[in-house]
């Protein structure tokens, strides 16, 4: 298990730059095996050193690509695949390990419902256009396409400009209809506040 400050969605992809001994042991393990290792949200403390509180849904991941640097780092890309619930954490020697079982919809679980995809990628949108004229985040490319196939809503959850702790909620979602429906309402949200900033330039 690799505790991050971060969140990982199925079907997105996280660059990851590993230093720490244990991690480095856990990859050399991991690229040995199949490759796969889990990624869960750090609740309370630091990635560095351990001692950290952690939440309980996080994503499996598979390594797509990985390169040995000259001083022992690794430069890693991984791709999230389906979530999966921590039922028992184990030791942390030599590194993170637990128990995992997968929960909710995964990469192939079936195609988000089409009726709240079309909403939810509206608020995306506009959240994108009017963070971009703030100057804060880049507006989506008009040829970017979601849907209706199986990765639809975990695309739009990645594309989303949301905070860490919002990503954890759309993560934890049943399934993909409350996902669809909790993150127009976030986009629509966070596509407020910026209209609110720029209304006050």
């Amino acid at each position: 298990m690799f505790p991050l400050s971060t969140v990982l969605f199925p079907t997105g992809r996280l660059p990851l730059q590993v230093f720490e001994d244990r991690y480095r042991r856990m990859l050399g393990d991991c690229l040995a095996a199949d490759g796969r290792f889990g990624v869960v949200l750090i609740a309370r403390g630091s990635e560095v050193g351990g001692g950290d509180e952690r939440f309980s849904v996080g994503t499996e991941a598979a390594v797509e690509g990985a390169v040995a640097l000259p001083d022992g780092r690794w430069r890693l890309v991984a791709a999230g695949l389906h979530p999966v619930r921590v039922a028992r954490w184990l030791d942390d020697d030599p590194y993170p390990l637990a128990d995992v079982v997968p929960v909710g919809a995964g990469v192939a679980d079936g195609a988000a419902p089409s009726p709240l995809l079309g909403p939810a990628e509206a608020a995306v949108r506009r959240a994108r256009v009017l963070l971009s004229e703030l100057g804060a985040a880049p507006a989506l490319d008009p040829g970017a396409v979601f849907g209706p196939g199986p990765d639809a809503a975990w695309a739009l959850c990645d594309a989303a400009p949301l905070a860490v702790l919002d990503r954890q909620r759309l993560l934890e979602a049943p399934g993909h209809a409350e996902r669809l429906a909790a993150l127009r309402t976030m986009a629509d949200d966070v596509a407020d506040d910026a209209l609110r900033l720029l209304a006050q330039r």
